[in-house]
């Protein structure tokens, strides 16, 4: 099977140097339009696919994140593998500004977000106990490493709802009582999505701040997010920059089973089943449906 490899982020995460063939390509989606026009070219030999997550220029909040049409365009479009790039504050001392965080855990704050591709007169449940791709999260690993970025592997991101950052109360809960290590706004629901529509998914938070918990460093402050926001987005071009070389063009089932993850997962009889939503669902469930 032919690998494309999908990148969530930020402007500065898809200028990326040797993409052979760089087209805008704009995805239709029974779910709403994506957040912009998606970035498609070659490199390494790879198939890959970049989708600016709240817009080029930044024009969607966390809760107005088109996930859902996002997701789906990229699955349209061929996307076998995706990685998440996006800001987080750190909730650990050691998980300083400027370090990188793969992801492998959740905790879903979030409650203003359409969550399911799936509904009424069509169910499904999907596994979440392990909602990343052990696989592409080990190339994401080794691309950090070989691109001298301070990686810590493993780690669970608490995702808040926003646009504000938290209360100090809140941040200290987070980490003291519920264990986080990190928070953010915008991996959840796409790592939902993400496994309902089969993709490998992978999440690497890059750590802007010590939201509010940190006696020495304060209340969260938009200018040195951003000074901090900017090193890093270079780093995460050197990483993705990394990742074809290291997944190359083609690919077997995932060992995990991200690839078959509707397999047993939907529980609507056929002849109950809604036929306006399984037509909404050919892209995401197709293989299944």
């Amino acid at each position: 099977m032919e690998r494309m490899i999908g990148i969530l982020g930020g402007s500065g995460v898809y200028e990326i140097e040797g993409l052979e063939g760089a087209e805008w390509v704009r995805v239709d989606s029974p779910f709403g339009s994506p957040s912009d026009a998606v970035l498609t070219g070659h490199l390494d030999g790879v198939k890959m696919a970049f989708l600016p997550r709240h817009g080029r220029g930044h024009v969607h909040t966390p809760s107005s994140v088109p996930y859902r049409a996002n997701i789906d365009a990229l699955k349209r479009l061929g996307v076998t593998d995706l990685v998440s790039v996006s800001a987080c504050g750190s909730f650990r001392e050691e998980m300083a500004p400027g370090d990188f965080v793969l992801v492998d855990q959740f905790i879903d704050r979030t409650f203003a977000r359409e969550k399911s591709f799936f509904g009424p007169g069509c169910v499904a449940h999907v596994s979440l106990a392990h909602p990343t791709c052990p696989h592409l999260g080990a190339a994401c690993a080794d691309a950090a490493r070989s691109a001298g970025v301070t990686l810590h592997e493993g780690g669970t991101y608490l995702a808040m709802e926003g646009p504000q950052f938290s209360t100090l109360a809140e941040s200290k809960m987070y980490r003291d009582a519920w264990g986080a290590d990190v928070i953010g706004m915008t991996n959840m629901p796409e790592a939902k999505l993400a496994r309902e529509a089969e993709l490998c998914y992978a999440s690497l938070a890059m750590i802007t701040d010590y939201d509010s918990w940190h006696k020495d460093h304060g209340a969260v402050e938009i200018t040195e997010i951003i000074k901090v926001l900017t090193g890093n987005a270079a780093k995460a071009r050197e990483v993705v920059g990394r990742l074809p070389a290291l997944l190359g063009p083609t690919r077997d089932d995932c060992p995990a089973g991200c690839n078959r993850a509707l397999e047993h997962a939907i529980m609507t009889a056929p002849e109950k089943r809604d036929p306006d939503l399984v037509a909404r669902l050919e892209a995401v469930a197709g293989r299944v449906l």
